[in-house]
């Protein structure tokens, strides 16, 4: 009866009406209770006020905490359970708190015999312990320990000096204290926690991992043993020390005294154990792990989505890599490969040499800010799908073109005119890429990017179309996600760092459709001789793969898709020094591939990745020259990837059929009158046709029409001019300062059958220049209509400024 109420004051004089529950737990004691003889109900009342009091006492004595306003370690480890790194605490201290389930049962059975057999039976002081430790003391005899389990913990966790009687009743009144408010198993997790096991070592969590290597959770008997006689002593009982043995065989006869099964193992118990020291800790991933102690506190132990082995293989292969290319200034690789599936990071380097200040090796190259160059253009190609822009054979104009001030030139500054979309992703044309980047709309690139959580720190309006080509900065991170998002069938997800959660579900960036059609063409960039495998072709094991080369020749990139992983591969200088050796296919593309070809040599399980076509898309034959849908005069036909009520649909209209006057071999007024005969002829814009002569490629020209033709049908035969200069949007600005004004060029694209066109403002004729070339027209200020108008009788037109300014 009594214990019960005992119990019940400790139990709820924290709770706000505990005063009344135990004055309620007091009064139906002593109601029911049978009438005792007047003295001994007398004393039963006094010993029931005295408890009251107590409990009164007690709830005013504050909780203490135990650990948790200490600082302690992180153990990371890989997905192996391979550590990786123990950090220090903020106080320097290695310290790692574990739950006590996480423990090794036979530790704590270890720790109870050599420290406090009774610890589950005494109220945090043993009486008997403390009078026959001072029994000792005042009779001379050998010294021994008076102290409870409870009141170690008490004396390391108030920083008590026991040595002395103040000292000593401060750490009982402390023991008592905790034994209050702590249940048995919470106070051994604090002491397993705090013990100190020598030097800045503290907890059996850090002990058992810098003395063994090994989780705490993973001791055995001989080292649990062990490591249970060093706080007792941590100042002598340290590895190597004779110390240690001694008092470890102490304790190997008591535990066999009182576990008679291990007497077999005696001798194996007592055989001498190798213990590490702090400066064996290991210090893998190191940008990998400083990533993950920069986050968000995550105290204890941490199983990180890191393997070990693929980490090997990345930090090889970079090294051989840098040890053949330092001759032409190259200094520093990051790269990163991640699960597709998972979006677990599996590998990480983020410099060539971490402990290298001369590269500035402690830098993370994956979460640093670095241009991609030609890297997001299969993202434009996939929008322009999406948006019914484009399909794999649509053909684009490679050729010069000014986009408002913005003036692209390919990498190789030439122009290679007429080119389909997927021989301008693979050959990382830039004029094209513009183009259609040009045309996005909801998504824009840059709202496609945002949506992806890319970092992008200015407005759409700053980066402009330079953004298609890398004008805009982003880290290997953001890089690899979107480049997972293809592989998931344009779902984009996080990367993530640490086992455990079922991950976010993402947010579709792409359709499927658009993802594989991307796919579909990056399987086919040829890879660079140093990469490449011969028995590795695109059908057995294909990698789907880009580069990018950033303005100044910076930053050189490679990013990769290959069996169940994305691979990205960063090569440059981390002081932004430019290198003409820093182009994507020369400087990152090779060590991607040789890494590709170790990981395949390690054994690793490369199962290829070969994406199934959604059932939306179907295959459509194609003119091969126009990429559009054949008219009956298109010779020659190409399949390619089509996507009903999406893809853009229109007929061929490069091949057209005219109708020639056999006399005079100019075209006919009419088609299919007597004396006629009909030919198909190529069509090509003014612009391409220039290209093809530059370039040594000829093409058949249109007959010339009849001058007797009625104007108004030559002019419903072909396209109408488009005017490229002077650009729309754009006032043209000259200072009065200047002696002699630059002239302005007036210039448009023409049909195959132009050879002259005409130009007015408003209505005045200025001049005459020849199809597809310029004409230079002295400014002054005011604000016109520009038109042209070719000798077929098509126009076009559009406003321009001209202002003179002081």
């Amino acid at each position: 009866m009594f214990r019960g109420s005992l119990g019940l004051v400790a139990m709820n004089f924290h709770s706000p009406q505990w005063l009344h529950r135990l004055y309620s737990t007091l009064g139906y004691h002593l109601r029911s209770l049978a009438p005792p003889p007047g003295l001994l109900r007398r004393g039963l009342r006094r010993t029931l006020w005295v408890v009251a009091i107590l409990g009164m006492l007690y709830a005013l004595i504050p909780r203490q905490p135990l650990w948790e306003d200490l600082s302690y370690s992180n153990a990371y480890y890989d997905r192996e359970q391979r550590l990786l790194r123990l950090t220090l605490a903020a106080d320097d201290k290695y310290r790692l708190h574990l739950p006590l389930a996480q423990i090794a049962p036979v530790m704590i059975d270890t720790t109870l015999l050599y420290e406090d057999r009774h610890f589950y039976w005494h109220p945090g002081v043993n009486p008997y312990s403390l009078a026959r430790a001072a029994y000792q003391t005042l009779t001379g005899g050998r010294l021994i320990g008076g102290s409870t389990l409870t009141m170690q913990l008490a004396r390391i966790r108030f920083n008590i000096d026991s040595r002395s009687v103040t000292g000593k009743l401060t750490q009982i009144a402390r023991a008592l204290q905790i034994e209050l408010f702590y249940s048995k198993d919470e106070i051994l997790e604090a002491y397993l926690g705090l013990a100190p096991y020598g030097g800045n070592v503290e907890g059996i969590g850090a002990a058992s991992l810098i003395y063994f290597g090994k989780p705490a959770s993973r001791l055995t008997l001989a080292e649990a043993l062990s490591l249970s006689v060093i706080p007792q002593s941590p100042a002598r009982r340290v590895p190597g020390n004779d110390a240690l043995v001694v008092a470890r065989d102490l304790l190997v006869q008591k535990w066999l005294a009182t576990h008679p099964p291990a007497a077999s193992e005696r001798d194996l118990l007592r055989m001498p154990l190798t213990l590490h020291s702090i400066g064996d800790l290991p210090f893998r991933a190191p940008h990998f792990v400083d990533a993950l102690n920069a986050g968000p506190s995550r105290p204890g132990e941490v199983r990180t989505t890191l393997d070990l082995r693929l980490q090997a293989v990345l930090e090889r292969q970079a090294s051989a890599y840098l040890a053949r290319r330092r001759s032409q200034g190259l200094h520093n690789v990051a790269a990163m490969l991640v699960d597709t599936q998972t979006l677990e990071v599996r590998a990480l380097l983020g410099s060539a040499n971490f402990f290298d200040d001369t590269i500035q090796g402690q830098v993370n190259g994956t979460r640093a800010r670095r241009s991609p160059g030609s890297a997001l253009k299969p993202f434009i190609y996939a929008l322009g799908m999406d948006q019914g822009l484009v399909h794999p054979l649509t053909m684009l104009k490679d050729a010069p073109a000014r986009f408002g001030g913005f003036n692209p030139e390919n990498f190789d500054r030439e122009f290679a005119g007429p080119v389909s979309v997927h021989d301008a992703l693979i050959r990382s044309r830039n004029l094209p890429a513009v183009q259609v980047a040009m045309r996005l709309r909801q998504p824009s690139l840059y709202e496609f990017l945002k949506q992806a959580q890319v970092g992008l720190t200015r407005g759409e309006d700053y980066y402009g179309l330079a953004l298609a080509l890398g004008g805009a900065e982003v880290t290997m991170e953001e890089l690899v996600q979107l480049y997972a998002a293809l592989a998931n069938g344009g779902q984009w997800r996080a990367l993530r760092y640490v086992q455990g959660g079922s991950g976010d579900a993402g947010v579709r960036l792409l359709s499927a459709e658009a993802s594989f059609l991307v796919l579909d063409i990056l399987k086919d960039n040829p890879r660079p001789a140093q990469g490449y495998r011969g028995e590795w072709t695109r059908e057995n094991f294909p990698v789907y793969w880009k580069t990018g080369t950033s303005f100044g020749f910076r930053d050189a990139w490679s990013v990769g898709i290959f069996g169940p992983y994305v691979l990205a591969v960063w090569s440059g200088n981390f002081d932004g020094a430019g290198n003409p050796a820093f182009v994507g296919a020369e400087a990152a593309a090779p060590l991607l591939f040789e890494i590709i070809d170790a990981l395949r040599a390690e054994g690793s399980a490369l199962t290829p990745f070969h994406p199934a076509p959604p059932p939306d898309l179907t295959q459509v034959q194609v003119c091969a020259v126009s990429g559009q849908i054949p008219s009956q005069h298109c010779r020659h036909t190409v399949p390619t990837w089509y996507r009903p009520g999406v893809s853009p649909i229109s007929v061929c209209d490069i091949h057209r059929a005219v109708s020639i006057d056999t006399r005079t071999g100019q075209r006919a007024c009419r088609p299919g009158a007597t004396g006629t005969r009909t030919e198909v002829f190529e069509y090509w814009p003014s612009d391409l046709l220039r290209l093809f002569r530059q370039a040594g490629i000829p093409r058949r020209s249109p007959p010339a029409e009849n001058p007797n033709c009625p104007l108004e049908v030559r002019a419903t035969r072909g396209n109408p001019p488009q005017i490229t200069s002077p650009q729309t949007g754009l006032a043209y600005s000259y200072r009065a300062s200047e002696r002699q004004l630059a002239p302005l060029a007036f210039s448009a694209v023409t049909d195959a059958d132009v050879h002259a066109v005409y130009w007015f403002l408003d209505e005045r004729f200025v001049g005459r220049s020849d199809g597809g070339q310029p004409l230079f027209w002295p400014p002054r200020p005011g604000q016109f209509m520009l038109r042209a108008v070719d000798d077929q009788g098509r126009s076009d037109a559009r406003p321009i400024s001209v202002q003179i300014i002081p």
